[in-house]
């Protein structure tokens, strides 16, 4: 296990040595724009990298050729992120998750039950009064956000034993994000967090490492999870949406024209993959009930939100100056409360 972890650390280091060396030449005097993330090419996260990229292309395709890279090919989205900070890649697709580590403003959107409901969500992430303050502070870490895409609704999947309520989670391991708030949310609700890499979870699944994982439904037809865990709980416990990172110094090279046409490519990004997300989750519940045979539970949530609560008060007691952002978000649950 350890010598192929050092394999593939040297390879990862090999690539990087490489992109930033100058390997970004389409070799016709075009600059090669790269895009990594970790999903598949069916995903709606690659349609909509793929619809930004052809947009580009068309636009800019005399100086650009934007290349998307899917499913880790740039390593994992930790690793990417990092990858996006240096310039060796120059946009990345990672959770906001993982995304406190780098800068402990995005732990807010990590917060379990922080949304109301899907629309008070998608309002409040649609709100720049809400999402600008966290997206464009990290300048100084080489990167900015550029848009956010929508990644469901995450929940409890396990092998052996059905979620009902937190207690069915004690003495779990259960994999969880790259994230400490999600960590601490895991030792609320009784269960054991297990951080790992997404493209590692299938593996530790199988192998009973594992007893099960945190996910929307995607992650049980898309990458397979449902052929091993049969039981998927809506507790509803987080809205985490996926951020789109841009190399900070390569955004600030654009000129003004095509500033305004990657703003336009972000908004087709953004549109594309949320229309491609609710068709795929509703082929995801069909595929994962009618043929992995995975039985949907729908517990009462309110014992899940009385136990991570406290979460939310200790967040904002560490970090005072997300208050104004999190009582704006309340605004919008009230606006649009679950029915």
């Amino acid at each position: 296990m350890r010598k192929t972890k050092w394999i593939a650390l040297l390879c990862l280091a090999a690539m990087t040595v490489c992109l930033l060396a100058g390997c970004g030449s389409a070799g016709d005097g075009r600059r090669i724009i790269r895009i990594g993330h970790n999903q598949s090419t069916s995903h709606p996260t690659h349609i909509g990298l793929t619809a930004f990229a052809d947009y580009i292309n068309s636009e800019l395709g005399d100086k650009y050729k934007v290349e998307v890279f899917p499913s880790e090919l740039l390593g994992s989205q930790t690793e990417m992120v990092q990858l996006t900070q240096t310039g060796a890649i120059d946009f990345v697709v990672a959770s906001n998750a993982i995304m406190e580590t780098f800068s402990k403003n995005y732990e807010i959107f990590n917060l379990p039950y922080l949304f109301s409901s899907a629309e008070a969500y998608h309002a409040a992430m649609d709100d720049p009064n809400v999402t600008d303050s966290i997206f464009l502070t990290t300048e100084q870490a080489g990167f900015i956000a550029v848009t956010w895409l929508d990644a469901g609704t995450r929940n409890f999947y396990t092998t052996d034993k059905p979620i009902y309520t937190p207690a069915d989670l004690k003495g779990l391991k259960i994999r969880v994000q790259q994230s400490p708030t999600t960590v601490a949310m895991m030792e609320l609700l009784g269960g054991s967090a297990t951080p790992m890499s997404f493209g590692d979870v299938y593996t530790a699944l199988q192998s009973n490492v594992i007893n099960g994982a945190e996910n929307n439904e995607l992650a049980l037809t898309d990458n397979g999870h449902g052929d091993v865990c049969k039981y998927y709980s809506y507790d509803m416990h987080q809205m985490v949406p996926d951020i789109v990172l841009a190399n900070y110094e390569f955004m600030e090279s654009l000129t003004d024209e095509e500033r305004a046409i990657f703003e336009e490519g972000f908004k087709i990004l953004n549109a594309t993959q949320r229309a491609e997300w609710n068709i795929a989750v509703e082929a995801a519940k069909d595929k994962a009930q009618n043929v992995q045979g995975v039985e949907f539970i729908y517990p009462d949530t309110a014992p899940f939100q009385e136990a991570v609560m406290p979460l939310h008060e200790s967040v904002l007691a560490g970090n005072p100056d997300l208050k104004p952002i999190y009582d704006l978000i309340q605004q919008y649950n009230a606006q649009y409360a679950a029915e």
